[in-house]
């Protein structure tokens, strides 16, 4: 896969990016904690700052996305992202602390147009048969820095301090944008909705998602999913305090056993994603997450819940990598940008709102009553995508057959 330039490319691009990103986070987050005297109002607005875009600006740019050329489109938005953190910078040396929030907010904005971007030249340029092992790539690339990137973060903000850690932020998104300079000149771009404007393209997106059966299966299923995966996230520390008996510090060790085998999951799928299809990747991967998660409700062993923590982080990738390949092998190119800007904030949005509800459901109910909930929902997504297993098996038995 690395032998081709476009995936070569925009993975070295991702690994500058994801340093950028976790170690502006996490600079933000301890600095205001520091300045505020850890205010929750004020460190829930990062939270607001970091996430409200991909809600108000999922769809918007994936829009424009799919009207601009994706190479220019991902240079402009790392390079502005780049001279936004160095605007920030400027304003916190002159004591104004809001102005990370606003930094935050337009990186975050900037990088709804860059990632639909990313998807389109993987369709564009990428063979079909290594299509799901460069989603699997990717997918173990966002799980390396969700180990990795909240020390690496934390180790320069203390070490160094808030304005060196902007400027490697800023320096980091400026590499991203240059590294991406290298990428072959874009094509002619084709349009998809060459009479209207803006607003019919927004709408001919919704309109195209609504019209394939595929792409609706995958956003009710991203829906469960997300939903399932609010409602335990919140609630890991319970585990260990109620269930384990432990002190809050052991959470790190569960983290970090869940991360390892996360890792471990992405690279044994990049070797056998040319033998396995995709829907049968997500649809083990659901069924395994949701008996790992009703196991890790109502475990109280330390050795059994490490065991279902590295089964759930092995197969965690096949949930990932196989909605990510589906939603681009069922899409056209012209509208990759609008389906992924529609179908990613239906994700956040239910985990976000499953965050939101577990705490009360918890304290209604119980933990394990919880954990049985988002297993259900697990279920639920698994059951939903039936008729995609169903669909490609008779299309492949017809195949054969003639």
């Amino acid at each position: 896969m690395f032998t081709n330039q476009y995936v070569r490319t925009i993975i070295f691009s991702r690994v500058l990016l994801q340093l950028g990103i976790w170690i502006r986070n996490y600079a933000v987050l301890l600095y205001v904690t520091d300045l505020t005297n850890n205010n929750p109002v004020d460190v829930s607005l990062i939270s607001v700052a970091e996430f409200a875009p991909i809600f108000l600006l999922g769809l918007i740019g994936g829009t424009f996305a799919d009207r601009w050329r994706p190479k220019r489109t991902m240079v402009w938005s790392d390079l502005l992202s780049g001279v936004s953190v160095g605007a920030v910078l400027l304003a916190v040396m002159n004591g104004g602390w809001i102005a990370l929030l606003i930094g935050s907010f337009v990186s975050a904005s900037l990088s709804q147009f860059s990632q639909p971007s990313a998807m389109k030249l993987y369709k564009r340029h990428v063979p079909a048969e290594q299509l799901q092992g460069v989603m699997a790539m990717s997918q173990t690339l966002v799980a390396i820095f969700t180990v990795l990137g909240p020390v690496i973060g934390t180790f320069i903000f203390i070490k160094f301090g808030i304005n060196v850690s902007l400027i490697l932020t800023a320096v980091m998104f400026l590499g991203s944008s240059l590294v991406l300079t290298t990428l072959p000149r874009d094509a002619e771009e084709p349009q998809s909705g060459k009479a209207g404007g803006f607003i019919k393209e927004l709408t001919d997106g919704l309109n195209y998602i609504g019209a394939n059966k595929s792409l609706k299966t995958l956003s009710w299923t991203f829906l469960a999913v997300g939903l399932a995966s609010g409602l335990t996230q919140p609630l890991q520390l319970f585990l260990v305090i109620e269930n384990l008996g432990q002190d809050k510090q052991f959470l790190q060790w569960l983290v970090m056993a869940n991360g390892a085998a996360m890792l471990a999951g992405g690279a044994l799928i990049i070797v056998v994603a040319k033998n396995v299809k995709p829907q049968l990747l997500l649809l083990v991967g659901l069924l395994v997450s949701a008996v790992c998660t009703v196991g890790l409700g109502a475990s109280n062993q330390i050795w059994l819940t490490l065991i279902l923590l590295v089964i759930s982080g092995l197969f965690y990738p096949c949930i990932q990598s196989g909605i990510q390949t589906l939603l681009v092998r069922n899409t056209e190119g012209a509208f990759i940008g609008r389906v992924s800007g529609t179908i990613t904030p239906i994700f956040m949005g239910m985990m976000v709102i499953g965050m939101f509800v577990s705490g009360y459901l918890k304290d209604t109910f119980s933990l394990l009553g919880v954990y049985m909930a988002s297993s259900v929902f697990l279920i639920i997504g698994a059951l939903l995508l039936l008729p995609i297993v169903v669909k490609k098996r008779s299309k492949a038995e017809t195949g054969s057959a003639s």
